[in-house]
Formats: C-alpha cells, structure tokens, sequence
C-alpha cells in the first residue's frame, strides 16, 4: 500500500493497554508507551482492532530522535505497510525539529537498510538520546550491549519553507 492509504491515528490513553498487547505479541518493547515524551500513532482494521503501530521518541536537544513501535500484525507483513508506518514517524520527527533517526533492531536489518539506515555506533545513539524510555530502560537492564543500532539523516523528509 502507498503512503498516501495509510490513516494513523495518535494513540490516546485508552488505548494503550491495546497497543502494548499488540506490540508484545510482535516481541517489541513496551516500556513507557504512555510516557509524555513518546508520540505513537495506531492504524486499525475495519473491526478496530489494532493491526499496526508507529512511533518516536526524541532526544533532549530535540536533533534525534529514536523509532520504536514499528510493527504491523502478521496479515500485513510484506505489505509495504510497515515501510509507509516508519516513513510517517519519520516525517512526524522531521516535522517536529528531528534531524536523525536512530534505532535499536536485531532482526530487521535488511528492512531498515531499505528505508536507508546504515548500522550505527549504540554508544552514540545512547549518548544523542540519553534519556529516552527505551535507551535508559536497555541500559539498566543490560541490554544495550546486545542491541545493534541504525541511523539515517532526516533532511530529505524535512518540507522545504
């Protein structure tokens, strides 16, 4: 499906037990979904049912920010859905001040690759966003030694004035 299909809606506070059932079913983070910093947006079935998420978080100078909640349920894979999900948070950062996205993904790099993320330093990306829900939440648990990390600029999703 083009972007131009796809319809997210912002995630608002009811839904967010809906969306970390269907983020943990796709085996992604849910910590801090409702923090005040987290932007997430849903996309729904005709049913309602959640059938794909998106989201950011940025960094303290707002020049990065951090995708998450990139998924679409198992129907929709291979659909162009989840690329045209990453692209719109990515346009929403870039609209928001963000000049970098940067991302944690151990399975999925031959997606990221084809939206143009090339591999990235994980020390860095938790430096740029230090603070974030995600970084903070991988760097007390460990986990951040075993993430591996992606990067691309924003300044061809950023409107011309």
């Amino acid at each position: 499906m083009d972007d131009e299909r796809i319809r997210p809606a912002p995630v608002r506070p009811e839904d967010v037990d809906e969306v970390r059932a269907f983020l943990s079913a796709c085996d992604l983070t849910v910590a801090g979904l409702s923090d005040p910093g987290v932007r997430l947006w849903t996309v729904r079935d005709a049913a309602g049912a959640v059938v794909g998420t998106t989201g950011y978080e940025t960094g303290p100078d707002g020049r990065h920010a951090l995708l998450r909640s990139v998924a679409v349920g198992p129907a929709l894979r291979g659909s162009g859905r989840g690329a045209a999900l990453a692209r719109f948070a990515m346009a929403e950062a870039a609209a928001g001040g963000a000049r970098r996205a940067w991302l944690f993904s151990r399975r999925s790099g031959p997606f990221w690759q084809g939206l143009g993320f090339v591999p990235a330093d994980r020390v860095e990306l938790a430096t740029v966003l230090a603070g974030t829900t995600q970084v903070e939440l991988f760097r007390t648990t460990g986990q951040l030694g075993r993430e591996v990390a992606w990067s691309r600029p924003l300044a061809s999703l950023v409107p011309v004035p």
